[in-house]
């Protein structure tokens, strides 16, 4: 293991791979050659939210050992424009209790020795953590003796992301282990970033004062989801004979609704029946269980799973459609969630349904979205149809939308953490 961890550790020169989410470096960024580990349990360039980061911090200059999760589909280490890129031998994989245990404590382990080996040669300035999960951020703990300084970006609260996973009572031991893991981990670092304001006052109220919390919104990247204004001509074209396409893309998980989504489909059939709703993301063994219930209900001809997507081939399925449906079971993580794919949906002019829940509604309202009751099928099915007969109003929702949208586009989002990065370096 020690010479495998060695060889990851040890920087070469390695063929060059463009990809959308790196650019020239900025002129003038005080950033300029300033040296950061960015540590994430995902695959890269797969996860949007360290692409968006790391792109904006090579952007302006700096220069990212990006240490991240195996993938059988791309090489150990490669260089993209002044990013290395360290792929460590280890797949995450969904599973029990131990399963997670096991897979976060060995990657822990190897990208604490990366960090510590390669600061020993040189030092970083910043390293930068990606939750899940929150005690990743031990990884940075010999960089951060050697004075680098720590950001932990908190993507998910792992208590209620594990109490809905594993339908863990709020009051049990382990909730309440991950929840002192939670307010360790923000201890060590220098800035906690997060995904919204819901998060944030969750994070403020438990483990950690509200000014060390910074919000960077999951907007899309606009390079690759180009801002288009909502087209009429895509709403008159649907009738009774036309396909009324209602889209969902994202993890196939139950918290997230598919088996809701399905259910609405049936329900709406009689009133429109070329509904047609598509499924895009990586199989699981939920999405299997859906599609056998699909064929049982015999909803062959109306609903389509059409496998996993990038980001950029996911624009065009997006236009495609009519309207975006966010279908979450009601639970304590949905219901602090803001699912970047309303952004998505919203960026291409689609007006969305979504759960009526306090993450989102921190930031849209009735004149911007369209909601339905949180985990109710039936109530999901009635704004369905709504959309599909008001479509000059579908039309007027997805203008609204699109205002929230513009207030945090990535641009400037990208800029707030430039912004903090510069700061907590100066």
């Amino acid at each position: 293991m020690n010479t495998g961890l060695k060889d990851l550790a040890t920087a070469r020169s390695m063929p060059t791979r463009t990809t959308l989410a790196e650019s020239a470096p900025a002129n003038g960024s005080g950033l300029r050659g300033k040296r950061v580990g960015m540590v994430v349990f995902s695959s890269y360039p797969a996860d949007p939210r360290p692409r968006r980061a790391a792109a904006a911090l090579v952007k302006e200059g700096m220069h990212i050992d990006l240490i991240c999760e195996a993938d059988p589909n791309l090489p150990r280490r490669e260089n993209v424009n002044g990013m290395e890129i360290i792929r460590i031998p280890i797949k995450h994989h969904r599973g029990g209790k131990l399963s997670y245990a096991y897979q976060y404590s060995a990657f822990i382990f190897m990208s604490a020795c990366v960090l510590a080996w390669r600061s020993l040669r040189r030092r970083y300035d910043l390293v930068y953590i990606h939750n899940m999960p929150d005690v990743l951020v031990l990884s940075a703990l010999i960089p951060k003796l050697f004075g680098a300084k720590v950001i932990l970006d908190l993507h998910d609260p792992m208590p209620e992301l594990m109490t809905t996973i594993f339908n863990f009572e709020e009051s049990s031991a382990a909730v309440r282990l991950i929840a002192r893991l939670e307010k360790m981990s923000m201890a060590l670092a220098d800035q906690v970033l997060t995904v919204n304001v819901a998060c944030k006052r969750i994070f403020g109220s438990r483990s950690c004062r509200p000014e060390k919390i910074a919000v960077i919104m999951n907007s899309p990247d606009e390079e690759v989801f180009p801002f288009r204004a909502p087209s009429a001509d895509a709403f008159a074209k649907k009738g009774l004979n036309h396909p009324f396409v209602i889209m969902y893309h994202g993890s196939l998980v139950e918290r997230n609704g598919l088996d809701l989504a399905v259910d609405a489909i049936a329900r709406v059939r009689p009133t429109i029946p070329h509904a047609e709703l598509r499924i895009y993301g990586t199989g699981t063994p939920f999405l299997d269980r859906v599609m056998e219930n699909v064929n049982k209900m015999g909803l062959n001809e109306s609903v389509h799973y059409l496998g996993p997507k990038r980001l950029e081939d996911l624009v065009p399925a997006i236009a495609d459609c009519h309207v975006g449906v966010i279908p979450n079971h009601r639970n304590p993580f949905t219901e602090i969630n803001t699912p970047t794919r309303i952004f998505e949906y919203l960026a291409l002019g689609k007006p969305v349904v979504a759960p009526r829940t306090p993450g989102i509604q921190d930031y849209f309202d009735q004149r911007s979205l369209l909601f339905f009751e949180s985990g109710n099928s039936e109530d999901l099915a009635q704004q369905i149809k709504y959309a599909f007969s008001h479509a000059d109003e579908m039309m007027q929702i997805a203008k609204q939308g699109q205002q929230v949208y513009l207030a945090h586009a990535w641009s400037q989002e990208r800029q707030k953490l430039v912004n903090l990065v510069d700061e907590l370096l100066a």
